[in-house]
């Protein structure tokens, strides 16, 4: 493996430590029973920003399977798409062990427009498993100060107080969704139910349900966004459907799902922390197969981990499901016959009591403007002993909300629950709020209604099935060498790759292959790079037309809905607050904007890769007077002569070595078309570094020759042989700015002073007593400030936890 140029600077960190993780990695690489599936979580340090600001990310990658961090990839594409389905920015995020970060500049000159955006991230490893493996995540971006500028108020407020489309509004649909898959005539069926409006969003209902002699059955009403769920029996030759209400008073009829005459379902009640499973089924079908075996098998994320036979003597069957058998999170429980055939399906949640404790403190409830603020967190036991993780921690100003509670998607609500159930969920995090007492009851309703079937592991890739990607560890710069006319391979070509940018310049090589095939693989470099390929032959000449592959894939299929922002109250409120903010504290709409810069365009000069050179020449107004090339490099370079209608360093007796912009000559020829004028500098090198990179063709001296656009090397002919290009590398993350009033920064400081996000840090991790600290200096508003953080312990476990303070004179 050739590894290059820089690694993450949090590198020693994250292996530090991830050396303690090194166990669970190791119990995770003997599940082999499914594909070595990796799903990525992003944490954001807030979902609604304003233009000109930065969106911070620390990413997250985990085995599907346990969830435990995972060391497979290195590289992870992280996407900004724009409402009209255009990747606006890319970053190629450095995995080390499982974890990595970035942020993104939300400037205008981006292109960077108010709207609802997706973050979009995924490995090439994804790309295997669908899109069900790749992390989305809404975001709004919104132009404070063009949303109260007089010609755009009145059409924000519109929005507000028309919710969009009107009509779309009043259009609701209702679905019916029988737990175990179908209603069984004759036996009492459970029938979960979603209410929503024409855009999607959930509805508030009432109904009654009548049978088809129009007798009122039972009643039922939504218990939470939109859901809930009735019991009713079906009876032999009936049907039936629901009169629906909503909170306006409309009124609507939707037919139920007709009853099976024969058939079973599986059904699940939590009885006082115990989990039963019942399988149901009418005496027809008894008497069809008397005492049949059923086989239910209980999986989690592709994984077997409860199996069993049962005899089915009697309508209903039941046994309990023992929390120890299985993991936290979304479980299948589906119901076999005897020949594999799949009868009933049921999703469940199991939640998990684990031996953790995870605090965070504030060392003040309240602080003045631009006081210091030291944050402490404790990740222990609850016998106190040290718990390793991983966390990321971000400090925002609330901007006068004054509701608490956000229930925006987080590690756990994505780890647990939304990654394994299709469709979007509205407020996740609600069901992961441990105060709220009824938020596994909603949770089931959930489960009912939205992933009631089509389990996005069914057409998962098995671990011996042959994928159509890799997992990268690092960038891959591959091709073929061919002759120039025609398809022959050139085996045992020498290939030369450089790598240089601002910080760094290796190089490499490797020899084509019996197909003429090259390849260096896991190459680590960052930022814009210079890449400078080329191939010789066994003689050392340059030979052959190189021929490169793609260096990275094509981003995949963008899937993204093209919605407004959603001018609710809230949003509304939180607009306004921050325009009296940047007004109060004299923030202009150019101090938003990036700021313009004036730049003379400079001619660079092509890379070469002697070093620096012996000596230089740039021409002056005298160059005229020269006759040719060669007078006029005898002339201005010392130490050289003319020897053979060609010119030769007095050390050496062989002709040297001649580049022309970057590219070895062809031959003496070649050089002697070049005009003095056309020059715009000569470079020579008579030491050893001319033959580090060139090797023994540079023996005696190089000569290199820079021209003016469109002459010498410019005018000539495609090089076939070698490949001069830009590369991108390993996205560069910046650092957050934390102001230090021993290290003042006046520019700096006054952008802090106001800033929304006051602090995000993306690698907090406890030490080995399971505590850390951090600190940083608070704004100059006064307002209340939410801490939040979210990281995963050693062992697999989503944290999250929020604490708030008060900034105030």
């Amino acid at each position: 493996m050739v590894e290059a140029f820089i690694r993450s600077k949090n590198y020693s960190v994250v292996c530090v430590f991830l050396f303690v993780l090194s166990f669970g990695f190791l119990q995770a690489q003997d599940k082999k029973s499914i594909s070595d599936i990796e799903k990525v979580y992003l944490h954001t340090d807030r979902t609604t920003y304003f233009v000109g600001e930065d969106l911070w990310y620390k990413a997250y990658n985990v085995r599907a399977s346990n969830n435990l961090l995972f060391d497979n990839s290195n590289i992870l594409y992280v996407e900004l798409i724009a409402p009209d389905s255009k990747i606006i920015a890319r970053n190629k995020t450095n995995l080390e062990m499982g974890l990595g970060h970035g942020d993104f500049h939300l400037a205008d000159s981006l292109g960077v427009k108010p709207g609802v955006y997706q973050l979009r991230a995924y490995t090439n490893w994804n790309r295997n498993f669908g899109e069900d493996f790749v992390f989305k995540k809404e975001i709004q971006i919104i132009d404070v100060f063009e949303s109260h500028s007089k010609a755009n108020k009145s059409k924000f407020e519109l929005v507000q107080n028309n919710g969009g489309n009107a009509g779309t509004q009043n259009a609701i649909k209702v679905y019916f969704f029988p737990e175990g898959g179908s209603l069984l005539e004759n036996v009492a069926s459970v029938i979960g139910f979603k209410a929503v409006d024409g855009n999607g969003n959930p509805i508030t209902v009432t109904a009654d349900v009548f049978d088809s002699d129009s007798e009122l059955v039972t009643s039922f009403e939504s218990a939470h966004d939109g859901m809930g769920k009735f019991q009713i029996i079906p009876n032999q030759g009936k049907k039936y459907y629901a009169k629906i209400k909503t909170q306006s008073g409309l009124v609507q009829r939707t037919d139920l799902p007709d009853a099976l005459k024969n058939g079973h379902a599986l059904s699940f009640r939590n009885f006082k922390g115990r989990n039963i499973i019942v399988i149901n089924t009418n005496p027809e079908t008894l008497a069809l197969s008397p005492n049949e075996q059923l086989i239910v098998v209980c999986k989690s994320r592709g994984i077997t981990y409860f199996e069993t036979t049962q005899t089915l003597t009697e309508s209903n069957l039941s046994f309990e499901l023992a929390k120890d058998k299985l993991p936290e999170g979304i479980c299948q429980i589906t119901l076999y016959d005897s020949s594999s055939k799949p009868l009933s399906e049921r999703l469940i949640y199991i939640e998990k009591e684990h031996d953790l404790d995870v605090q965070i403190i504030t060392d003040k409830g309240t602080y003045q403007p631009n006081e210091k603020a030291t944050i402490n967190l404790t990740s222990k036991s609850k016998a106190g002993l040290g718990k390793s993780a991983s966390f990321s921690l971000s400090v925002t100003d609330k901007n006068g909300i004054t509701e608490e509670k956000d229930d925006d998607s987080t590690i756990s609500s994505y780890y647990l629950m939304e990654s394994d159930i299709r469709g979007k969920i509205h407020n996740p995090a609600y069901y992961f709020d441990a105060t709220n007492p009824k938020r596994l009851e909603h949770l089931d309703n959930l489960i009912l209604t939205q992933g009631w079937r089509d389990f996005i592991w069914k057409t998962a890739p098995k671990i011996n099935d042959s994928v159509s990607y890799i997992a990268e560890k690092g960038i891959t710069i591959s091709g073929r060498v061919k002759q120039l006319l025609g398809d022959k391979a050139l085996v045992n070509n020498t290939m030369t790759l450089a790598l240089m940018n601002k910080k760094h310049f290796n190089i490499f090589n490797a020899t084509t292959d019996s197909e003429g095939g090259f390849k260096f693989e896991n190459l680590m470099f960052s930022g814009k790079t210079g890449m400078f390929l080329n191939s010789r032959n066994v003689k050392g000449k340059f030979r052959g037309e190189l021929l490169l592959n793609p260096i990275e894939q094509k981003p995949i299929r963008i899937s993204i809905e093209n919605k407004a922002i959603n001018w609710d109250i809230t949003t509304r409120m939180l607009v306004d607050n921050v325009y009296r903010k940047f007004a109060a504290f004299g923030v202009k709409p150019e101090n938003i904007l990036d700021e313009v810069k004036i730049v003379a365009k400079k001619k660079s000069l092509p890379p070469v890769f002697y070093g620096i050179a012996d000596n230089s020449y740039v021409p002056d107004e005298s160059v005229a007077t020269f006759t040719d090339i060669f007078q006029l490099i005898e002339q201005n370079i010392p130490g050289v002569v003319a020897s053979d209608d060609s010119v030769r360093f007095t050390r050496f007796e062989g002709a040297p070595l001649f580049i022309i912009d970057g590219f070895e000559a062809v031959d003496r020829g070649q050089v002697g078309f070049i005009q003095p004028e056309d020059v715009l500098k000569i470079e020579a090198v008579k030491g050893a570094t001319a033959t580090a990179y060139y090797g023994e063709k540079a023996a005696n001296g190089i000569i290199s020759i820079f021209t003016k656009a469109n002459t010498g090397q410019h005018a000539k002919k495609e090089v076939f042989h070698s490949i001069k290009k830009d590369i991108d590398g390993f996205y560069t993350a910046r650092t957050f700015y934390v102001p230090d009033p021993a290290k003042p920064n006046q520019e700096l400081d006054n952008q802090a002073a106001v800033r929304n996000t006051i602090y995000w840090n993306p690698y907090v991790h406890p030490d080995k007593t399971g505590n850390a600290s951090v600190n940083f200096y608070n704004t100059k508003a006064e307002t209340r400030v939410k801490v939040a953080l979210e990281g995963i312990t050693g062992s697999g476990i989503p944290v999250v936890k929020n604490v708030f303070y008060t900034i105030k004179k």
